[in-house]
């Protein structure tokens, strides 16, 4: 039987919700995220999300960092 494997990711987050980073999906971006602290290991909250949906705003690192959407469907979430 096939399974089709869904990976959490910043952007499928819930506001409250938390999550630790596993990886990424885009080298380039990830080369930037790991620069503001997004690191594996690192726990993720996400904070608030702008009224038409981006950007996001997460706590890590002990600290609030907004990021795009698009950034946050790039960061892989356990």
């Amino acid at each position: 039987m096939n399974e089709i494997v869904k990976h959490k990711t910043i952007a499928s987050l819930k506001i409250g919700e938390s999550g630790v980073v596993s990886g990424f999906t885009d080298e380039l971006m990830s080369l930037k995220l790991l620069e503001m602290g997004c690191l594996p290991g690192s726990k993720i909250e996400l904070d608030s999300i702008a009224p038409l949906g981006c950007p996001i705003c997460i706590n890590v690192s002990g600290y609030r960092l907004a990021i795009r959407m698009e950034e946050a469907a790039t960061v892989l979430i356990d």
